[in-house]
């Protein structure tokens, strides 16, 4: 399900990168009129399960399909917490039921992009451009979307938080990049393999330090790889775990109501490329989504009477395989589910044109089709949360297949 045909893109260039450290998070424009209307995007790097973020407890192929990580049904032991008597919510995602049950969070499931990779990198690269299977593309979506929004422009009315400018705030206007104020473990100077082989060279047959650096590069090592595995790390590129995001939603919050300029915001977070040792409602997966949910109510909390008209994206490039495989965990699959969180979202609903888990449903038999393209969606909340016109919503979202979604998201 998609909206509507678009035609092509303006706008290329870089956007301002400021400084780094805990002090840039002080960092605030002079008062001015407010860019009334706010979206957030926050992006889950390495493709985050959505059969077990809305999972389909009613389905009797679901229990089937993952008979070590599947969520029970609501009220067993590890059941899902239920939403509408077929889908159940990841229980380590009870933070966000008080928005469910307030109608702020809604859910739109088999969607995703219409493009057909498997690879983070590509799926990653379509969704930040909004150009699915075009890779020339030089700007990002959030980029093109700020330079067609009405009013002045400054510097701070694009915010990203990450440790680098992310392709989809890169563009011909002006971007804000500032760090993570709480990431999670990462790898450090030494895992850079120039710098390593240097260092390893120095200390090799070292007479009084070569053991100690040995056993110190050993230990360190074991960490990753308990923490994460390569593949992982490579399909977050750079974005943290979700660990410290509680942090990051409570200063993003101060932020967006200390400077009325800030109008966009992104942030991406990783850890979710899931293919061994999933978990079902305990496990690795639920460690990562229970500080990702209670990073979001914070996020809505804290931005107080700002909330009501504010719009909160979640993404990830593509969903995982509806069969769990060998190792406890999910592969790289196709249809996931966004969701989408604020004070005029018509929540409470699960969206999209669901067609079940059997086997004659899935996409080439492993996963969920894409029945709602991604675009669809974030062009009916530009048009109708930030009041985007035709004409405008063509130079953000180019090339779209011309299909309105069968459902409205923002409204009364």
């Amino acid at each position: 399900m998609q909206r509507r045909h678009f035609l092509n893109a303006l706008a290329l260039g870089a956007g301002i990168l400021l400084p780094v450290g805990r002090s840039a998070w002080a960092l605030s424009a002079p008062a001015a009129d407010p860019t009334g209307r706010k979206l957030i995007v926050v992006m889950l790097r390495g493709a985050v399960d959505g059969l077990n973020v809305v999972a389909p407890v009613g389905d009797a192929n679901y229990a089937r399909l993952r008979p070590t990580i599947g969520l029970g049904a609501p009220g067993m032991d590890g059941g899902a917490l239920d939403l509408d008597g077929y889908f159940g919510l990841h229980p380590a995602l009870a933070n966000l039921q008080p928005l469910w049950r307030a109608r702020k969070l809604a859910f739109v499931h088999a969607s995703g992009s219409p493009d057909a990779t498997r690879s983070h990198f590509d799926a990653q690269d379509y969704m930040e451009s909004a150009t699915p299977g075009r890779k020339s593309t030089p700007d990002g979506w959030m980029n093109r979307l700020v330079a067609a929004l009405p009013g002045p422009q400054s510097p701070s009315r694009l915010l990203g938080i990450g440790p680098v400018l992310p392709r989809i705030l890169s563009g011909q206007a002006a971007a804000v990049n500032l760090p993570n104020v709480a990431g999670a473990a990462r790898a450090d100077l030494l895992d850079r393999p120039a710098v390593k082989a240097a260092f390893d060279e120095l200390y090799a047959g070292h007479p009084r330090f070569g053991r100690a650096y040995a056993d110190g590069r050993a230990a360190h090592r074991e960490v990753m790889d308990a923490l994460e595995t390569h593949e992982m790390q490579a399909a977050d590129r750079g974005a943290p775990l979700p660990n410290g995001f509680p942090d990051d939603a409570a200063r993003l919050a101060g932020l967006m109501r200390n400077d009325p300029k800030i109008q966009l915001a992104f942030v991406a977070l990783g850890g979710w490329d899931t293919h061994a040792n999933q978990g079902a409602a305990s496990g690795q997966l639920a460690n990562r989504l229970a500080p990702l949910g209670q990073g979001l109510a914070v996020l809505a909390e804290r931005l107080g009477p700002m909330f009501d008209d504010t719009v909160v994206v979640v993404m990830s490039e593509f969903g995982r395989t509806a069969h769990e495989n060998g190792n406890g965990g999910t592969d790289h699959g196709h249809g996931n589910v966004m969701w989408v969180i604020g004070g005029k979202v018509r929540g409470g609903k699960v969206y999209g044109d669901w067609e079940g888990v059997g086997d004659a449903q899935l996409n080439e038999g492993r996963d969920l089709p894409v029945t709602t393209d991604f675009r669809s969606v974030l062009a009916q909340i530009s048009e109708e949360h930030l009041m985007l016109g035709d004409k405008r919503l063509e130079r953000v979202f180019p090339a779209m297949p011309q299909k309105r979604a069968g459902f409205r998201l923002i409204g009364a």
